[in-house]
């Protein structure tokens, strides 16, 4: 006989594998307490076909598939012949259904569910005999038992069970997935759900259900999973409470019923919408007070709307911008800055969550408000400068400031006060104000203006008394004195004495051996021409005169230094001398003859010419070249007594002279009279 499959004493203590995991169940002996694992077969082996008496050995076996050939199973005292395995367990077949048992055998087999026999091949047979048995096992828990036999000869058994899976045989629906638990993380905002695993063998897995409270579970499930949890990362964060069930579903198709509702209250983090309807709101012009309308959200948790307000756009939804809270509408006044100002409302509802901001209302303001800039602990002194007022930089400052005003108030407190601005846009923190009169009491005040002259809050008030200084600046220095052919170009230091007001350019002239001076007159008035930089241009004919100049500093009370020793300082010049080379002029019947920079001659006759002798003038300038008077114009008569002629081809930069004579009705012409022109 062939012994194909034998087992020994060796192969007893082998380990077995469970189909249930990893059980690791070593072989017994028949008169230890052996106890398997459900689904694992609890194998015991007997030394007769009646399966009495003591067992010759026992231990676990997760698959019922045995070749002894003619030899006997390894347990002492096992023959080759006449024995029986007897394989049994308990198991939990769950709702139960068709399975399918598959047997082959040689010699006999019976296998029993719950005691009764379910498949009977009990023969001594030489070959190997199949059989395949259809049965129904109920749900819950069952026993399992599987008898062999070997009469004579080679031994061997194989014996399965398996669920039918077919969806036209198998009805029976898994049961209802037990144990099962819900929890929600806040943080996370995400529901966790768990389940004991269902006992069917033909289980193909799990569908996860979510519901809105108040409504019905969706026919498609949340999630379908082989797992026993499942983490529903996507439940919405609105505050709602929301219930969970969990169906077991087979490879047939069929669904157990859901399992008991579990129910979580998410967190509410979904905002309200945007309201609407507020960038329909507007006025003409520029208002004083605005008013907002807007349609009102449906939302059943709204707990109010909030009103922002900015001067750039988008309207950040900040604190700053946070204008009020309302209840619906809002009415308030608009800051009169020159600013637009943009107007957004949000909805918040009871958990706190904000909407995005809605349309955008614009309003225009006019500038009445000052810049919150203020000129912050404020002083005053005298000095030789003047009375300066210094001040500290403003902690905060406006988009539209301007600059300081300083203002000066006489006899201040008095019926009489007169305040006086004394300076205007000083960008810095100090100002000098250089020539108060004397021997009187000031309040000086600093004020920040905008651009549109609003005035913020002023400075304290800064009460003094001038002095007031006799003091003439020190005497000029680096006077120089250069001629040319349009008169000589003074140039000198700038004074840095304090309170300088201006500049003098003295002139000097000497007569019987002294020299006098006379200030350079400003020509719109004849007044001392008071200049306040350092180079000073005198148009002057180059006549060929000896010049002494003087430069005096003099400050804003007045004080001057006289030219001359131990005073300003002096230079002397010759001028260039462009004169004409030629007889003097003279016999013109002129009563003037005038000209200026731009070589405008004017004249006019005597009052004694009789006019009906004259015909015209002749106009003539000196040409240093040829050494003669050109002839440039002949100007008519006309019915006048006045004439002028500008001469466009006047030499520019120079000393130009110019005779004029007068022409008469018998071909004569009278003597000539000659001007000097500066040209510029």
């Amino acid at each position: 006989m062939n012994r194909p499959r034998g087992t020994t004493a060796a192969t007893a203590a082998a380990v077995v594998l469970s189909t249930a995991g990893t059980l690791l169940a070593a072989a017994a002996p028949a008169s230890a307490a052996v106890t398997c694992a459900s689904p694992v077969f609890k194998r015991t082996f007997y030394a007769n076909t009646t399966f009495t008496g003591t067992p010759k050995g026992t231990d676990c076996d997760s698959v019922i598939d045995q070749n002894w050939g003619t030899g006997a199973p390894g347990y002492k005292g096992m023959p080759a012949d006449n024995f029986g395995v007897r394989w049994s367990m308990t198991r939990d077949f769950g709702s139960g259904g068709p399975f399918t048992f598959t047997a082959a055998t040689r010699d006999g087999i019976r296998v029993y569910v719950d005691g009764v026999r379910k498949v009977d091949v009990w023969k001594n047979v030489s070959t190997t005999v199949s059989r395949t048995v259809n049965v129904t096992i109920p749900k819950g828990t069952h026993s399992l038992r599987v008898d062999f036999v070997n009469w004579t000869g080679a031994a061997n058994v194989r014996f399965a069970y398996t669920p039918r899976a077919s969806a036209s045989v198998d009805k029976v629906k898994p049961l209802v997935p037990t144990g099962t638990t819900v929890a929600y993380d806040a943080a996370t905002t995400s529901t966790k759900v768990a389940w004991a695993r269902n006992k069917e063998m033909d289980l193909a897995g799990y569908r996860v259900y979510r519901r809105l409270k108040g409504a019905a579970y969706p026919a498609q499930p949340l999630a379908t999973t082989t797992s026993t949890s499942y983490t529903d990362t996507a439940v919405p964060k609105d505050g709602n409470v929301y219930y969970y069930e969990v169906r077991a579903y087979d490879k047939a198709g069929n669904a157990s019923s859901g399992t008991a509702d579990l129910a979580v209250t998410t967190v509410d983090r979904v905002a309200p919408a945007a309201p609407k309807g507020v960038e329909d709101n507007w006025a003409m012009g520029s208002p004083t007070e605005i008013t907002l309308y807007w349609d009102g959200n449906t939302e059943p948790d709204l707990a109010e709307y909030r009103v922002y307000r900015s001067t750039s756009r988008p309207v950040a939804l900040t604190a700053a911008n946070r204008l009020a809270s309302s209840g619906g509408g809002y009415r308030g006044p608009l800051p009169q800055t020159g600013d637009v100002y943009y107007y957004v409302v949000t909805a918040v509802d009871t958990h706190g969550n904000e909407s995005a901001p809605s349309g955008t209302a614009m309003y225009y303001s006019d500038d009445l408000t000052g810049p919150v800039d203020t000129a912050l602990n404020a002083r005053a002194s005298e000095s030789e400068a003047g009375v300066t007022v210094t001040w500290d930089a403003s902690e905060r400052t406006s988009a539209d400031f301007a600059g300081y005003s300083v203002f000066r108030t006489s006899r201040p407190g008095t019926a009489n006060a007169r305040r006086t601005e004394v300076a205007a846009g000083v960008r810095g923190t100090n100002f000098t104000d250089a020539a108060p009169p004397p021997g009187v009491t000031y309040a000086y005040r600093v004020v920040a203006l905008d651009h549109e002259g609003n005035g913020g809050t002023p400075s304290e008030e800064l009460t003094l008394t001038v002095v007031g200084n006799t003091t003439a600046p020190a005497a000029v220095t680096g006077v120089t004195a250069v001629p040319e052919e349009n008169g000589v170009t003074v140039s000198w230091d700038r004074s840095e004495s304090p309170g300088v007001a201006h500049y003098l350019l003295m002139r000097g002239a000497l007569a019987d051996g002294r020299w006098t001076y006379t200030a350079v007159p400003h020509p719109s008035d004849f007044q001392p021409w008071q200049i306040t930089g350092t180079t000073f241009h005198d148009a002057v004919p180059a006549d060929g005169q000896q010049v002494r100049y003087g430069v005096v500093a003099v400050d804003q009370y007045g004080n001057q230094l006289a030219p001359g020793p131990g005073g300003a300082t002096t230079v002397d010049v010759t001028e260039l001398d462009l004169r004409p080379a030629a007889p003097a002029a003279t016999g013109a019947p002129l009563a003037y003859l005038g000209s200026d920079q731009n070589a405008w001659l004017s004249w006019a006759l005597g009052s004694s010419e009789n006019l009906a002798d004259v015909t015209g003038f002749a106009v003539r300038r000196w040409n240093p070249q040829t050494g003669v008077f050109d002839l440039v114009r002949t100007e008519p008569r006309d019915a006048v007594t006045s004439w002028h002629w500008r001469d466009p081809a006047a030499p520019p930069a120079s000393t130009v002279y110019y005779r004029v004579s007068v022409l008469y009705a018998d071909g004569t012409e009278s003597g000539a009279s000659e001007t000097a022109v500066v040209t510029r």
